[in-house]
Protein backbone atom coordinates (compact mmCIF):
# COMPACT_ATOMS: atom_id res chain seq x y z
CA UNK A 1 0.00 0.00 0.00
CA UNK A 2 1.64 3.49 -1.03
CA UNK A 3 0.19 6.14 1.56
CA UNK A 4 1.17 9.84 0.39
CA UNK A 5 0.74 12.30 3.70
CA UNK A 6 0.91 16.00 2.82
CA UNK A 7 3.15 18.02 5.37
CA UNK A 8 4.56 21.75 5.70
CA UNK A 9 6.28 23.98 7.86
CA UNK A 10 3.69 24.07 10.90
CA UNK A 11 5.41 21.01 13.20
CA UNK A 12 1.50 19.45 13.72
CA UNK A 13 0.54 18.68 10.27
CA UNK A 14 2.89 16.10 11.28
CA UNK A 15 0.76 14.38 13.16
CA UNK A 16 -0.80 12.92 9.77
CA UNK A 17 2.50 11.35 9.91
CA UNK A 18 2.74 10.02 13.06
CA UNK A 19 -1.06 8.52 12.22
CA UNK A 20 -0.09 6.93 9.38
CA UNK A 21 2.74 5.14 10.72
CA UNK A 22 0.65 3.78 13.40
CA UNK A 23 -2.98 3.00 11.19
CA UNK A 24 -1.01 1.20 8.70
CA UNK A 25 2.13 -0.33 10.22
CA UNK A 26 0.30 -3.88 9.46
CA UNK A 27 -0.25 -2.79 6.01
CA UNK A 28 2.96 -3.61 3.88
CA UNK A 29 2.96 0.29 3.36
CA UNK A 30 5.57 2.39 1.84
CA UNK A 31 4.68 6.00 3.07
CA UNK A 32 5.93 9.23 1.32
CA UNK A 33 5.62 12.76 3.12
CA UNK A 34 5.32 15.91 0.53
CA UNK A 35 6.02 19.10 1.30
CA UNK A 36 4.96 21.74 -1.64
CA UNK A 37 6.97 24.73 -1.67
CA UNK A 38 5.44 27.47 -3.34
CA UNK A 39 6.01 29.00 -6.83
CA UNK A 40 9.11 31.48 -6.78
CA UNK A 41 7.59 33.18 -10.08
CA UNK A 42 4.42 33.39 -9.20
CA UNK A 43 5.15 34.46 -5.45
CA UNK A 44 7.44 37.41 -6.92
CA UNK A 45 4.40 38.19 -9.38
CA UNK A 46 2.10 38.44 -6.44
CA UNK A 47 4.31 40.27 -4.29
CA UNK A 48 3.57 43.52 -2.78
CA UNK A 49 6.42 43.76 -0.58
CA UNK A 50 8.93 45.57 -2.79
CA UNK A 51 11.55 44.77 0.05
CA UNK A 52 11.82 41.02 -0.78
CA UNK A 53 14.20 40.31 -3.75
CA UNK A 54 14.00 37.54 -5.76
CA UNK A 55 16.95 36.38 -3.74
CA UNK A 56 15.40 36.99 -0.42
CA UNK A 57 12.15 34.87 -1.55
CA UNK A 58 14.25 31.87 -2.77
CA UNK A 59 16.37 31.85 0.33
CA UNK A 60 12.77 31.74 2.88
CA UNK A 61 11.31 29.03 0.80
CA UNK A 62 14.55 27.07 1.28
CA UNK A 63 14.55 27.87 4.78
CA UNK A 64 11.12 26.74 5.29
CA UNK A 65 12.19 23.76 3.09
CA UNK A 66 15.18 22.86 5.51
CA UNK A 67 12.71 23.36 8.36
CA UNK A 68 10.18 20.64 6.86
CA UNK A 69 13.22 18.33 6.34
CA UNK A 70 14.74 18.74 10.18
CA UNK A 71 11.23 18.05 11.10
CA UNK A 72 10.45 14.91 9.29
CA UNK A 73 13.31 13.48 10.08
CA UNK A 74 12.06 13.85 14.46
CA UNK A 75 8.97 13.38 13.30
CA UNK A 76 10.04 9.74 10.83
CA UNK A 77 11.19 7.93 13.72
CA UNK A 78 7.88 5.94 14.29
CA UNK A 79 7.99 4.53 11.14
CA UNK A 80 11.70 3.23 10.75
CA UNK A 81 11.34 1.72 14.43
CA UNK A 82 7.64 -0.03 12.37
CA UNK A 83 10.26 -0.72 9.33
CA UNK A 84 7.87 0.83 6.92
CA UNK A 85 9.73 2.79 4.03
CA UNK A 86 9.38 6.47 4.41
CA UNK A 87 10.71 9.37 2.13
CA UNK A 88 10.51 13.20 2.06
CA UNK A 89 9.56 14.61 -1.21
CA UNK A 90 9.51 18.13 -2.30
CA UNK A 91 7.07 19.59 -5.75
CA UNK A 92 6.45 23.00 -6.45
CA UNK A 93 3.47 24.76 -7.25
CA UNK A 94 -0.30 24.92 -5.66
CA UNK A 95 -0.63 22.57 -2.57
CA UNK A 96 -3.83 21.08 -3.81
CA UNK A 97 -3.05 21.08 -7.11
CA UNK A 98 0.27 19.02 -6.79
CA UNK A 99 -1.00 16.78 -3.98
CA UNK A 100 -3.73 15.70 -6.10
CA UNK A 101 -1.49 15.24 -8.96
CA UNK A 102 1.47 13.27 -7.76
CA UNK A 103 -1.24 10.89 -5.65
CA UNK A 104 -2.57 10.16 -9.09
CA UNK A 105 0.30 10.25 -11.32
CA UNK A 106 2.33 7.71 -8.96
CA UNK A 107 -0.68 5.32 -8.15
CA UNK A 108 -0.80 6.50 -4.23
CA UNK A 109 -3.53 4.44 -2.07
CA UNK A 110 -4.25 7.15 0.49
CA UNK A 111 -3.82 10.22 0.58
CA UNK A 112 -3.20 12.25 4.36
CA UNK A 113 -3.56 15.33 5.42
CA UNK A 114 -2.93 16.81 8.68
CA UNK A 115 -4.23 19.98 10.32
CA UNK A 116 -3.12 23.31 11.63
CA UNK A 117 -3.35 23.59 15.46
CA UNK A 118 -4.87 27.19 14.58
CA UNK A 119 -7.14 26.25 12.30
CA UNK A 120 -8.19 23.98 15.25
CA UNK A 121 -8.34 26.65 18.11
CA UNK A 122 -10.22 28.84 15.46
CA UNK A 123 -12.95 25.76 14.97
CA UNK A 124 -11.81 26.31 11.09
CA UNK A 125 -11.46 22.60 10.89
CA UNK A 126 -11.69 22.53 7.15
CA UNK A 127 -9.51 24.52 4.89
CA UNK A 128 -9.26 25.33 1.58
CA UNK A 129 -6.27 22.59 0.28
CA UNK A 130 -8.36 19.89 2.44
CA UNK A 131 -11.84 20.69 0.76
CA UNK A 132 -10.35 20.76 -2.52
CA UNK A 133 -8.42 17.44 -1.94
CA UNK A 134 -12.02 15.62 -0.34
CA UNK A 135 -13.65 16.98 -3.54
CA UNK A 136 -10.90 15.85 -6.13
CA UNK A 137 -8.96 13.34 -5.21
CA UNK A 138 -9.40 9.37 -6.52
CA UNK A 139 -8.41 7.93 -3.76
CA UNK A 140 -9.35 7.65 0.34
CA UNK A 141 -8.65 10.83 2.23
CA UNK A 142 -7.55 10.84 5.51
CA UNK A 143 -7.93 13.74 7.89
CA UNK A 144 -5.79 13.82 10.84
CA UNK A 145 -6.47 16.66 13.90
CA UNK A 146 -4.96 14.73 16.53
CA UNK A 147 -2.79 11.51 17.13
CA UNK A 148 -4.81 8.52 18.57
CA UNK A 149 -4.00 5.11 19.40
CA UNK A 150 -6.91 3.49 17.81
CA UNK A 151 -8.95 1.40 19.55
CA UNK A 152 -12.27 2.25 18.53
CA UNK A 153 -14.15 2.40 15.50
CA UNK A 154 -17.35 3.97 14.34
CA UNK A 155 -18.46 3.04 10.56
CA UNK A 156 -20.73 5.38 9.46
CA UNK A 157 -23.36 2.92 7.12
CA UNK A 158 -25.76 4.36 4.88
CA UNK A 159 -25.90 1.57 2.80
CA UNK A 160 -24.44 3.35 -0.45
CA UNK A 161 -21.94 1.09 -2.52
CA UNK A 162 -19.15 3.38 -1.53
CA UNK A 163 -20.26 2.70 2.12
CA UNK A 164 -19.64 -1.12 1.36
CA UNK A 165 -16.09 -0.50 -0.09
CA UNK A 166 -15.64 1.71 3.06
CA UNK A 167 -15.91 -1.11 5.18
CA UNK A 168 -13.84 -3.68 3.45
CA UNK A 169 -11.06 -1.22 3.51
CA UNK A 170 -11.14 -0.73 7.01
CA UNK A 171 -11.53 -4.41 7.49
CA UNK A 172 -7.95 -5.08 5.21
CA UNK A 173 -6.23 -2.30 7.05
CA UNK A 174 -7.11 -2.77 10.66
CA UNK A 175 -7.05 -7.17 10.11
CA UNK A 176 -4.05 -7.15 12.76
CA UNK A 177 -5.40 -4.57 15.46
CA UNK A 178 -7.19 -5.62 18.17
CA UNK A 179 -9.96 -2.82 17.69
CA UNK A 180 -13.91 -2.62 18.82
CA UNK A 181 -15.56 -2.13 15.48
CA UNK A 182 -19.19 -0.01 15.99
CA UNK A 183 -21.38 0.39 12.54
CA UNK A 184 -23.69 3.36 13.19
CA UNK A 185 -26.54 3.60 10.62
CA UNK A 186 -28.60 6.92 11.15
CA UNK A 187 -32.44 6.50 9.93
CA UNK A 188 -33.52 10.07 9.48
CA UNK A 189 -36.46 11.67 10.29
CA UNK A 190 -36.91 13.97 7.42
CA UNK A 191 -36.36 11.58 4.60
CA UNK A 192 -38.84 8.24 4.10
CA UNK A 193 -37.14 5.54 5.32
CA UNK A 194 -38.63 2.33 6.76
CA UNK A 195 -37.85 0.54 9.62
CA UNK A 196 -37.15 -2.17 7.26
CA UNK A 197 -34.87 -0.54 5.38
CA UNK A 198 -33.19 0.75 8.35
CA UNK A 199 -32.70 -3.05 9.69
CA UNK A 200 -31.67 -4.53 6.89
CA UNK A 201 -29.13 -1.39 6.06
CA UNK A 202 -27.36 -2.34 9.44
CA UNK A 203 -27.83 -6.03 8.80
CA UNK A 204 -25.73 -5.63 5.24
CA UNK A 205 -23.19 -3.94 6.91
CA UNK A 206 -22.37 -6.10 10.02
CA UNK A 207 -22.47 -9.08 7.65
CA UNK A 208 -19.40 -7.57 5.14
CA UNK A 209 -17.31 -6.75 8.58
CA UNK A 210 -18.29 -10.25 9.76
CA UNK A 211 -16.59 -11.99 6.75
CA UNK A 212 -13.55 -11.01 7.88
CA UNK A 213 -13.89 -12.72 11.10
CA UNK A 214 -14.92 -8.98 13.01
CA UNK A 215 -17.99 -9.25 15.22
CA UNK A 216 -19.02 -5.33 14.93
CA UNK A 217 -21.36 -3.29 17.58
CA UNK A 218 -24.46 -2.20 15.41
CA UNK A 219 -26.50 0.90 16.22
CA UNK A 220 -29.46 2.24 14.51
CA UNK A 221 -30.53 5.66 15.71
CA UNK A 222 -33.30 8.19 14.40
CA UNK A 223 -32.50 11.79 13.99
CA UNK A 224 -30.55 14.33 12.26
CA UNK A 225 -27.67 12.28 10.30
CA UNK A 226 -24.86 14.79 11.44
CA UNK A 227 -25.78 15.39 14.69
CA UNK A 228 -26.64 12.19 15.93
CA UNK A 229 -22.78 11.22 14.91
CA UNK A 230 -21.05 14.21 16.51
CA UNK A 231 -23.29 13.30 19.67
CA UNK A 232 -22.50 9.48 19.66
CA UNK A 233 -18.72 10.17 18.90
CA UNK A 234 -18.59 12.52 22.08
CA UNK A 235 -19.88 9.83 24.26
CA UNK A 236 -18.15 7.34 22.84
CA UNK A 237 -14.97 9.01 21.59
CA UNK A 238 -14.13 6.76 18.91
CA UNK A 239 -10.44 6.76 17.82
CA UNK A 240 -11.54 6.42 13.80
CA UNK A 241 -14.36 7.25 11.53
CA UNK A 242 -15.11 5.65 8.57
CA UNK A 243 -17.46 6.59 5.61
CA UNK A 244 -17.87 6.26 2.18
CA UNK A 245 -17.44 9.48 0.14
CA UNK A 246 -20.51 9.21 -1.84
CA UNK A 247 -24.21 8.91 -0.65
CA UNK A 248 -27.27 7.42 -2.05
CA UNK A 249 -28.41 11.06 -3.37
CA UNK A 250 -24.76 11.67 -5.02
CA UNK A 251 -24.31 8.64 -7.43
CA UNK A 252 -20.41 7.30 -7.92
CA UNK A 253 -19.72 7.85 -11.51
CA UNK A 254 -19.94 11.43 -10.99
CA UNK A 255 -17.04 11.72 -8.15
CA UNK A 256 -19.13 14.00 -6.11
CA UNK A 257 -19.06 13.46 -2.35
CA UNK A 258 -21.97 13.71 -0.45
CA UNK A 259 -22.79 16.44 1.80
CA UNK A 260 -22.94 14.43 4.88
CA UNK A 261 -19.57 12.86 4.61
CA UNK A 262 -17.83 16.77 3.46
CA UNK A 263 -19.84 18.02 6.78
CA UNK A 264 -18.69 15.75 8.59
CA UNK A 265 -15.04 15.89 8.30
CA UNK A 266 -15.01 19.96 8.08
CA UNK A 267 -17.07 18.99 11.93
CA UNK A 268 -15.01 16.38 13.73
CA UNK A 269 -11.68 16.68 16.01
CA UNK A 270 -11.53 12.79 15.35
CA UNK A 271 -9.18 11.58 12.82
CA UNK A 272 -11.83 10.34 9.73
CA UNK A 273 -11.37 8.07 6.10
CA UNK A 274 -13.18 9.34 3.76
CA UNK A 275 -13.27 6.38 1.12
CA UNK A 276 -13.85 7.75 -2.32
CA UNK A 277 -13.19 6.01 -5.66
CA UNK A 278 -10.20 3.92 -5.65
CA UNK A 279 -7.78 4.81 -8.65
CA UNK A 280 -7.70 1.01 -9.78
CA UNK A 281 -11.51 1.57 -10.01
CA UNK A 282 -11.31 4.24 -12.75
Amino acid sequence: MKVLVAVDKNPETFVGLRFACHLFQDCDAAIDALHVKPDLKEIAAESYAPFLTKNGLEDAIEADVQKVDEIFREECRPCVSAKIPVTLQIAEGEPAEEILGVAQEEGYDVIVLGSHEQSYVRGLLLGAVHAKILHNARQPVLIVRQFREVKRVLAVYRGAGADDEALEFMARILKDKQVETTILHVQETNKSESDEYARNCLQKGAQILRKHDYEPITKLIRGDFLEEILKDVAVHRYDLIVLGAYGHGKPKYLQMISDEALNLARLTNRPILVYRTTRSDK
